[in-house]
């Protein structure tokens, strides 16, 4: 019976945190070819002819700076200054919700989304939120934010079939994520909350206030600074 107890409360939560750890610290410098996402949308998708999800990894220097100014504008404003959790963005939404009672917005750190794709299921438990909070700490500590930010622009899901921003501007621009364009790289932000009912050019209608002021936040800060905003961020950690 003690031996029964001792599996239960010292070997099993013991294995768990040795393996989460050498799990993260493997992805700190192995490229994420593959996520529990990926595997859900492979079984999803089983039964249509020529499915496939599609990856092309890039490091974080060779995306052009728009596309990532306009990932951190649409996703997470706050990211250089929280160290996983955006307690300000969760204060503002507290008590916003639908006649469903579900929130109105969400409120993911680019930090969190990464746990949850790398590490976790999407299922919608509280178990999986334990699990996601847990992982956010580790990533943060043994990370940083440029491999945190280098590995969500590989692993978040661009659209149906595409994971990361390269295999993205390839599908829908007809570039490499070094050569969008300003337009197009607010416009692919734009389709990151919702990835399998918004495309690039959908979003030009149903959400083209979002994108013009990404547009516009853009051209003021280059014209003010001279410089992208996440290399100036970078320089101050």
């Amino acid at each position: 019976m003690k031996r029964l107890r001792d599996i239960f409360l010292i070997y099993i939560p013991a294995g768990f945190l040795l393996l989460s750890l050498l799990w993260v610290l493997l992805y700190k410098w192995m490229p994420v070819r593959w996520t529990p996402l990926m595997l859900v949308r492979t079984i999803e998708n089983r039964e249509v002819e020529g499915y496939e999800n599609k990856q092309n990894w890039v490091s974080l220097e060779s995306v052009n700076c728009f596309l990532v100014e306009s990932i951190l504008m649409a996703e997470d404003q706050r990211f250089f200054y929280h160290r996983g959790f955006d307690w300000v963005e969760l204060a503002k939404i507290k008590g916003e919700y639908d006649k469903q009672g579900k929130p109105i917005r969400g409120c993911s750190t680019i930090s969190q989304q990464v746990a949850k794709n790398c590490f976790t299921f999407g299922s919608h438990t509280w178990i999986r939120k334990i699990i996601e909070a847990y992982y956010t700490v580790l990533i943060e500590t043994f990370w940083g934010k440029e491999r945190i930010l280098e590995v969500y622009i590989n692993v978040a899901e661009t659209g149906r079939g595409l994971f990361g921003v390269e295999s993205a501007c390839q599908r829908f621009f007809g570039c490499s994520a070094s050569d969008v364009a300003i337009d197009d790289a607010a416009a692919l932000a734009c389709v990151l909350p919702k990835p399998l009912t918004r495309t690039p050019s959908s979003v030009l209608n149903t959400h083209a206030t979002k994108h013009r002021k990404i547009c516009r936040e853009l051209l003021d800060f280059l014209t003010e600074n001279g410089t992208s905003l996440t290399t100036y961020k970078l320089d101050k950690l």
